[in-house]
């Protein structure tokens, strides 16, 4: 055996690499293949695997652009073809940045103007809870930040394990970091009967299926749901706020797609705002973690690899020592930059907002008519059924797989989803991701795929679905 290998933490073992990795392969193996000229039913591949909207062709946000652009290239300060208001935003970052340089390191844990603009968004989007600046880390993405939180609260070695409550279907790169760090991922089943609803009566038997395994420390949610596409109501949320302080739990609230809502007469409700609005004792005493980044949502701005997390009730002798740890990386200077952006947007009177705001409907008009045809094409579809996506940037329909499909995928020893998206992906060039990556209620199987694409590209990808589907089920009928 190597050095190396020898070496290599248990944990890190302990994680399996993705379920569809083969998928990925002959993914690429078909794109090299359509360079080359090999005809196909198809001359392109739609990857709707990422919730990467400008990856998907969506285009970025102008005031994002040119404040970035400003800062990167500061001559462009004295061009007065760039609104006023972004010149002003760019210098006053710059002004933060030492050497006035989006090249120099910034101050941990970052820009201090950020986080005072990150604090203020939190205010107003709360309905005027308070927000401390000095309770924001700001971090090279939410789920660097979900990691680090975690490496705090897990203990992996040497005694009995910690536990953290996690949703099924859920984001798989959270799981993996709770195995990373050698704990122990305790699923409790999403209700999809329901809306894919949080039960607290799953929640207890969750926890009590951790006896003996585990001692269960934190509480992992995601809001809107991520592969579920559910918006999670106050009722519900306080709901789980008074099982974490029952239980004693630290909550942790992945809250990154929360300006992506598209259902009528639904809001995004943090659960920050919700504790706040409980009152005493909850308010004073459940420790939450809340998490956020430029990546996701209508900015988009995945690759500049900007998050944060807001701290909340953590005991401040626990806090020195996530500072410490936070301190170990700073963000990348233009994904702080983006953050600031996503914090603070141009706002009436100022001479980017028409633009922005134009920019920002059409986008949220856009998304949302992709919403509706997808749920219009997938509960039309025999066999397939799917919830409306209330929030997200995913869908996450259910296929009712025909028995000869199910055992066509254990002769190939494959789980019946992953066959699902084989075929779709060399039949028809879609390239969708299986439900079992996300964990999912025994007997069932889903895809999931990502809304946040043009309508041209949504348009195609329905096509393609709707005529492999029938022909699917015609051949395993």
């Amino acid at each position: 055996m190597s050095v190396v290998l020898r070496e290599i933490s248990p944990n890190i073992r302990s994680i399996r690499p993705p379920r569809y990795t083969a998928l990925s392969v002959r993914a690429a193996q078909i794109r090299e293949e359509l360079r080359q000229g090999v005809k196909k039913p198809y001359t392109e591949l739609i990857d709707v695997t990422w919730g990467d909207p400008q990856g998907a062709g969506l285009k970025p946000l102008t005031f994002a652009r040119q404040v970035l652009a400003a800062c990167l290239y500061p001559k462009l300060l004295n061009n007065e073809r760039l609104p006023a208001d972004v010149r002003q935003r760019a210098e006053g970052l710059l002004h933060e940045c030492h050497g006035g340089s989006v090249g120099s390191y910034t101050d941990l844990p970052g820009i201090p103007q950020v986080a005072r603009q990150i604090s203020e968004f939190i205010s107003r989007r709360d309905g005027g809870v308070p927000s401390d600046p000095d309770h924001i880390l700001i971090s090279p993405g939410s789920q660097w930040a979900l990691q680090n939180i975690l490496s705090v609260l897990v203990r992996g070695g040497g005694g009995v394990r910690s536990g953290v409550l996690t949703p099924q279907p859920s984001y798989s790169l959270s799981v993996m970091s709770v195995v990373g760090l050698g704990g122990v991922p305790v699923p409790y089943q999403l209700w999809e009967e329901q809306g894919w609803e949080v039960q607290v009566e799953e929640l207890n038997r969750a926890l009590e299926s951790a006896e003996g395994e585990c001692d269960p420390v934190a509480l992992y949610v995601i809001n809107p749901g991520n592969p579920s596409g559910h918006v999670q109501r106050r009722e519900s949320i306080q709901d789980v706020i008074k099982f974490a302080s029952e239980k004693r739990l630290f909550l942790l609230a992945d809250e990154v797609y929360q300006d992506c809502i598209y259902k009528e007469n639904i809001e995004f409700l943090s659960y920050k705002r919700v504790l706040a609005e409980m009152g005493p004792p909850f308010c004073d005493t459940v420790e939450l973690a809340s998490f956020h980044s430029a990546s996701k949502g209508l900015l988009g701005e995945c690759g500049f690899r900007g998050g944060y997390v807001e701290l909340v009730n953590m005991d401040p002798a626990v806090m020195k020592h996530v500072f410490t740890i936070f301190s170990k990386d700073n963000a990348p200077t233009p994904g702080q930059i983006a953050l600031s952006v996503m914090a603070s947007p141009p706002q009436p009177g100022d001479p980017s907002y028409p633009l922005y705001r134009t920019e920002k409907q059409q986008m949220q008009t856009l998304i949302k008519d992709n919403v509706r045809k997808v749920h219009e094409v997938l509960n039309s579809l025999p066999g397939v059924s799917s919830h409306p996506v209330e929030g997200g940037a995913f869908a996450f329909p259910r296929i009712d797989l025909p028995p000869k499909a199910i055992q066509k995928a254990k002769d190939l020893g494959m789980e019946p989803d992953i066959f699902y998206c084989l075929r779709l992906l060399e039949d028809a060039g879609l390239f969708f991701t299986p439900g079992c990556e996300y964990g999912q209620k025994d007997g069932t199987y889903h895809v999931r795929f990502c809304i946040m694409v043009t309508k041209d590209t949504m348009d195609d990808l329905l096509t393609r679905l709707a005529a492999h589907h029938t022909q699917f089920m015609n051949d395993f009928s």
